[in-house]
């Protein structure tokens, strides 16, 4: 079984692994606080990482690799994450009976019944939640299963960097991990929205306490605009990128472009939430971030909060952490809200 749920230990990488980047944040923890240790961005080629899938590991690991060198950190172990649209999650009721070898087989048969591969192609771990409140001779099982292509991908591209890959945790749970370090006080905004704009799909995830209740991906990201300003002024892709970056676009193009694609970012986030409100939510958001590599275009978040009347901030996981004195501040307070799936898999290996 592979181990989602394996016990904590100190110092891990999270290695964010997405369809134009792989993102790395090392942390340490001194008593209760984190410090951030290093972090570092590459890109990957278009054909690396396709609709969520690892296709060309060792691509992925000359990525991870460089990425270590510019992070700085002599982290050996490392975690990363599969999409939780690839994943299976189901709450089982199995007898306290069962423990150890046979709680293990017993689940594998419970899996069997509904999980739509067979068993030999998925990896599955499972956690023991405790009793069932109206039957205490029952025990609540986690269940957890994917494909093992997509796990065994991820792996092998870790591994190919001279990482050692401790587990591969879910996308949802790393972002959940993340939320005591954007609120101070969960109980002033009990449903918190986190808009993921990544580079070519938006997510909404809605958190009620520190808990995701509601998970929604859209197919729409920052590689739209990237294409858009390289097929209209013949600027290669990796160019537009860096110049969007630093903020060196000339006035025509960000007319033309840039400030049009912001607005239609306010509609696509629009989108989402109506999707969400017409689910049968479970609450009024409070608050609503903006995650994602896409989140801190100039004015994007006054201007969400403008549409959809919610309070909105630009994620930024450090901002009460200590920070390395060798990481650039002004950098980093640009990188932060692409950085927070990976610091939410950094904090896997801490107690928060």
């Amino acid at each position: 079984m592979l181990s989602f749920f394996k016990p904590k230990s100190a110092g891990w990488v999270g290695v964010d692994i997405g369809s134009s980047s792989v993102k790395l944040v090392a942390l340490s923890q001194h008593g209760l606080s984190y410090r951030l240790e290093g972090y570092a961005t590459v890109a990957l080629p278009p054909t690396a990482v396709v609709d969520g899938n690892v296709e060309i590991p060792g691509e992925v690991s000359v990525a991870i690799e460089r990425a270590l060198k510019l992070c700085g950190s002599k982290l050996v172990h490392a975690v990363t994450a599969v999409p939780s649209s690839a994943v299976i999650t189901k709450r089982l009721e199995i007898s306290s009976a069962f423990a150890g070898l046979d709680l293990e087989e017993q689940v594998q048969v419970e899996a069997d019944q509904f999980i739509p591969y067979p068993l030999g192609e998925v990896a599955l771990d499972f956690e023991v939640l405790g009793p069932v409140e109206k039957a205490p001779d029952l025990n609540e099982i986690l269940l957890v299963a994917c494909r093992r292509d997509d796990t065994d991908a991820r792996e092998d591209a870790i591994h190919g960097s001279g990482l050692k890959c401790e587990i591969i945790d879910i996308d949802t749970y790393a972002i959940e991990r993340t939320l005591r370090l954007l609120e101070a006080d969960l109980s002033a905004n009990p449903v918190t929205g986190i808009v993921d704009i990544g580079a070519a799909t938006l997510t909404l995830n809605v958190c009620k306490g520190n808990k995701i209740i509601y998970n929604r991906e859209q197919a729409f990201g920052g590689n739209d605009l990237t294409n858009m300003i390289h097929q209209n002024t013949g600027l290669e892709v990796a160019e537009v990128e860096q110049r969007l970056y630093e903020g060196e676009l000339d006035e025509e193009i960000m007319d033309n472009f840039v400030r049009p694609f912001r607005t239609t970012v306010v509609q696509q986030v629009s989108r989402a939430l109506q999707f969400y409100y017409s689910s049968g939510s479970q609450g009024q958001l409070g608050k609503l971030y903006l995650a994602g590599g896409t989140a801190g275009m100039e004015g994007l978040a006054a201007m969400v909060e403008n549409e959809i009347g919610v309070p909105t901030e630009v994620a930024n996981p450090f901002r009460d952490l200590e920070i390395n004195a060798k990481i650039n501040a002004g950098r980093l307070g640009k990188d932060a809200p692409g950085l927070l799936k990976a610091c939410g898999l950094a904090l896997r290996s801490f107690d928060i």
